[in-house]
């Protein structure tokens, strides 16, 4: 997701400067804090508007970007306002899962509907936005609806029901008051809302996005603060392990952690949420594995893993 938009304003960068860092990335203990097992980054030597990790070297010749759709998931969808057939058995039998792909294929046709000003809690946003892209023109909205099916199959395959709150099923929307509405309706076990960023290049990694502590008109956080960081913590872990990738390296401090005080998504919310930025669509080396079907693969078992482990405990 840009972060121009409804639940988006622009972050604050951290001051740039030139050297190498090292991230350190492990499996996550239940309970414990964040590791990383040791991740060797080297900052892009044409980078020279942010600081931090890079998910790969200097040297390393980014491939064409074009989506590709090797491993993708089979069969239809259901639609967004049904339930998925769960396993009859596996560790997330009688758990309920909400999926978020950010986002939706039709909103730039209806922008009038999408720039509707909804009531957020802190504040009024628009009901939501077209999302960013690659400079390719690989959008988000394929790309998070692409990551949610892969994601649905794995989590179905453990047993849990899985729901999405739109499957490109309805020509705009839904606007991010009722994206948090429909977790909580489903009194969902935990809520993943998956997207890309858009910021400048060079900037590199993806970041998964807390809520802060609000209590604010139709927004109080403070039940879910906790087990959503729980939550953040195990999926940011896997999603290191699996992908590869690296902290993002503009926001955060190098945890890949991002705790928001100013997201509709998240302040409605009464059940654990996060959201994940997968990535960053306008860097051409993030593209490339934005693009690639194999690694949104790799994407969707990184946030799978996570998710189990936070609902086995």
């Amino acid at each position: 997701m840009s972060y121009v938009g409804p639940d988006f304003e622009p972050p604050h960068p951290r001051r740039p400067h030139r050297r190498a860092l090292t991230v350190v990335a492990a499996a996550l203990v239940p309970g414990a804090l964040l590791g990383w097992v040791l991740y060797e980054a080297m900052g892009d030597s044409g980078n020279t508007g942010a600081s931090g990790n890079a998910a790969v070297r200097p040297s390393e010749t980014p491939p064409t970007i074009s989506a590709t759709n090797d491993d993708k998931p089979p069969g239809p969808t259901p639609t967004a306002d049904s339930t998925s057939a769960p396993a009859s058995s596996g560790p997330l039998k009688g758990k309920v899962v909400v999926i978020d792909p950010g986002h939706n294929p039709g909103n730039f046709q209806h922008t009038a509907e999408i720039n509707r000003k909804v009531d957020i809690g802190t504040n009024w946003k628009e009901c939501d936005t077209t999302g960013t892209s690659t400079n390719d023109g690989y959008t988000e909205a394929k790309f998070t609806l692409d990551v949610a099916h892969r994601l649905r199959t794995l989590l179905q395959k453990q047993g849990a029901t899985v729901k999405f709150t739109q499957d490109g099923d309805r020509p705009w929307g839904p606007c991010v008051d009722e994206r948090a509405q429909i977790g909580n309706k489903a009194h969902a076990d935990a809520v993943v809302s998956i997207h890309a960023d858009g910021a400048a290049t060079g900037q590199r990694g993806f970041h998964v996005i807390l809520p802060g502590k609000v209590s604010k008109g139709a927004a109080n956080t403070a039940p879910i603060v906790t087990p959503s960081r729980d939550l953040g913590e195990r999926i940011a872990g896997s999603f290191v392990r699996v992908t590869g990738s690296a902290p993002s390296n503009y926001v955060g401090n190098g945890t890949g952690l991002v705790t928001r005080e100013d997201l509709g998504g998240l302040n409605l919310s009464t059940v654990p949420k996060v959201f994940i930025e997968c990535g960053n669509m306008r860097d051409s080396k993030d593209a490339a594995q934005l693009t690639s079907g194999a690694w949104r693969q790799k994407a969707a078992r990184g946030i799978s893993e996570g998710i189990v482990s936070f609902l086995r405990g």
